[in-house]
């Protein structure tokens, strides 16, 4: 089963509600300063639980969020119960904030047939369409298999080899106030500012509330930052630098990568890495 674009409507989802390919995934996590935990839990039929902040991030890493090994990967995959041949649609209980994430860590594990629904739990609600309180489980065990892509990921080697290049644009995802020093990181001893050459797009102004505006009003927020053939995207710890990373995507950029450290490692005082204010 396939959709025809990455980005799909609630209607789309409930139609393929009994396709036994499909595996859905909540991929909600924690806002910096908001949280869900507490709230009933309301779920779309079938979803299973996309750990981003527990089983699939590094434990062993100062940072938050990073990437686990790909073996890791690929084991929590199966678990889940997701197949090479299944169809992934990844959304989130905020709309649209940690979805994109989990697309870009499916996309840079090997994994191409995973689609995000627009808007999330909000817009599924909105439609009336059936909810249930509990996390469904995988019943088999899946042969999901991991391959690592380069290509879709920067650590803070690949930036600093390539923040001067002007065939690549480096977009960061976080507000004009972080972004110019101006309002303090929420996280202790970073420094304040950005990457040098790096260009402000706040994540936000890719979305419509809820939901991703159209593909015209994202190319049109692009277009006037657009110089080389390649773009990398970081934030505050990779989260809403996917938000931008997948809008990129729906209007046809092929080269993304997604610095998984983001500023929370780039502004680590100690490492002294070149910034801007």
């Amino acid at each position: 089963m396939e959709f025809s674009s990455s980005l799909i409507e609630p209607q789309e989802l409930y139609e393929a509600l009994q396709d036994e390919a499909l595996i859905i995934l909540d991929c909600t996590i924690d806002k910096v300063g908001k949280s869900l935990k507490g709230t009933p839990l309301e779920l779309i039929p079938n979803s299973l639980f996309f750990d981003i902040e527990g089983k699939l991030s590094d434990p062993k890493s100062k940072l938050p969020h990073t990437l686990i090994k790909p073996q890791q990967y690929e084991e929590e995959m199966q678990q889940l119960g997701i197949n090479q041949d299944s169809t992934v649609v990844l959304y989130d209980r905020w709309g649209v904030y940690s979805s994109p994430r989990a697309w870009w860590m499916f996309k840079v594990m090997g994994f191409d047939s995973v689609y995000i629904l627009n808007g999330g739990l909000p817009l599924w609600k909105k439609n009336k369409y059936p909810l249930v309180k509990e996390y469904a489980h995988a019943k088999v065990k899946g042969n999901f298999m991991a391959t690592f892509r380069e290509e879709y990921y920067a650590d803070k080697e690949y930036v600093l080899a390539h923040y001067k290049n002007k065939e690549v644009d480096i977009f960061d995802a976080r507000s004009k106030g972080r972004f110019t020093g101006l309002v303090p990181e929420p996280r202790k001893g970073l420094k304040g500012g950005h990457i040098p050459h790096s260009k402000n797009i706040p994540f936000e102004e890719v979305l419509d509330g809820e939901t991703y505006k159209s593909k015209e009003e994202i190319a049109s927020i692009f277009q006037h930052h657009l110089n080389g053939n390649e773009q990398i995207f970081t934030c505050g710890s990779g989260i809403t630098a996917s938000i931008l990373a997948f809008a990129s995507h729906l209007i046809g950029q092929q080269k993304l990568r997604v610095y998984d450290g983001s500023w929370a490692e780039w502004g680590i005082e100690e490492l002294n890495l070149p910034t801007e204010l």
